[in-house]
């Protein structure tokens, strides 16, 4: 009788593949994940992850919920709750750096009971992102749009800042919805002579902008103020974007931005929750109705260009006409960018705002 063979594990096998790949190239692979979570997980996984994830570059950081001011995590605004109709009601409850237990069930592989990044146990971005020190490229998510707005109006905003506010661009419309399915083309309006119709300043048309305009922009000077800690803390930074999953308003700042935020001092609004706005300079465009691609129609078009005034910038915001039209032209992906570009061929009218 012959014996029975065994078989035995190939100790050739038994290596962790992970652990030859060189630091640059797992790094590397890091950078791909980006989510923040993700990298708390993977930092779990082994002491030598656990020392390569917080040399990531690119960071990606979602907030479930905010919480109102005067307020604890009781009164968290979650993402089944309705979003605040009034712009001011909003921002009182807007406390932009609060996440509520992003990591708490997330506990080292030793069973020990203790959080997994031991600063990280009751969690704002700002304390999040101190496990990181060489970020480069970070993106925070807000749960939803700062802005409230009834069902089918369209509102839009992109801002680029400095030390202050540098350029806005506001994209509006009354209603967007899709064209019904072989309709025929839009007959054009007898008051779209490319000119202002007189309805939109008898009709509220014009108010409605304003409010538009102004509550976009104190939202955009909420998030901007709420980024000083992150800005300071990370040196590194070389592009740092706060957009919300609305798609409604993103603020962005490059390495040039970030630079001259770090050299002038912060100039803050008589409220101290957000930085002030300056004087500006507005051009406003408007069409009573844009045919866009997709199917999609809107009406009421309105796009505003936002710039500070020439004797309201501090050192260092001066913006070009060149850069202006180009951060408005790529302001917008899809249908939203080609209703942009057709606005800008509309008559412009020009306005003057103080600064608040």
């Amino acid at each position: 009788m012959h014996p029975k063979a065994r078989i035995h594990a190939d100790p050739a096998m038994e290596v962790d593949q992970i652990d030859c790949l060189p630091d640059a190239l797992v790094l590397l692979i890091l950078n791909k994940l980006e989510d923040v979570r993700s990298l708390a997980r993977c930092s779990a996984v082994s002491k030598r992850l656990n020392g390569l994830v917080p040399l990531v570059h690119d960071v990606y950081v979602k907030i479930d919920r905010v919480v109102a001011v005067d307020g604890d995590a009781d009164d968290a605004l979650n993402l089944a709750s309705p979003k605040p109709r009034h712009i001011f009601s909003h921002f009182l409850k807007l406390m932009l750096f609060t996440i509520v237990k992003p990591f708490h069930s997330m506990r080292n592989p030793g069973a020990t009971g203790r959080p997994l990044f031991p600063h990280l146990a009751q969690h704002s971005p700002v304390q999040v992102l101190r496990s990181f020190s060489h970020v480069r490229n970070l993106r925070v998510e807000l749960p939803s749009g700062d802005v409230g707005t009834e069902d089918g109006v369209l509102l839009k905003w992109r801002a680029k800042y400095g030390s202050t506010l540098q350029s806005c661009v506001i994209l509006g419309g009354t209603l967007v919805d899709r064209k019904p399915t072989g309709a025929a083309g839009h007959e054009p309006s007898t008051e779209d002579s490319g000119s202002m119709p007189e309805s939109f300043y008898t009709d509220g048309g014009l108010k409605l902008r304003v409010v538009w305009t102004i509550s976009s922009l104190i939202a955009a000077s909420t998030r901007h103020f709420l980024l000083r800690s992150i800005i300071n803390d990370h040196p590194t930074l070389r592009n740092l974007v706060l957009a919300d999953a609305d798609g409604q308003g993103m603020l962005a700042m490059g390495m040039e931005q970030l630079e001259e935020f770090r050299e002038n001092q912060l100039s803050a609004s008589a409220c101290s929750s957000r930085t002030q706005v300056p004087a500006c300079s507005m051009k406003l465009k408007y069409a009573p109705y844009l045919e866009l691609p997709g199917g999609l129609a809107l009406q009421g078009a309105t796009l505003v260009v936002i710039k500070p005034s020439a004797d309201g910038t501090s050192s260092g915001c001066h913006v070009s006409r060149k850069e202006t039209e180009a951060f408005v032209s790529g302001a917008f992906d899809g249908p939203f960018r080609f209703a942009a570009k057709a606005l800008m061929k509309r008559r412009t009218y020009l306005l003057e705002m103080n600064g608040f």
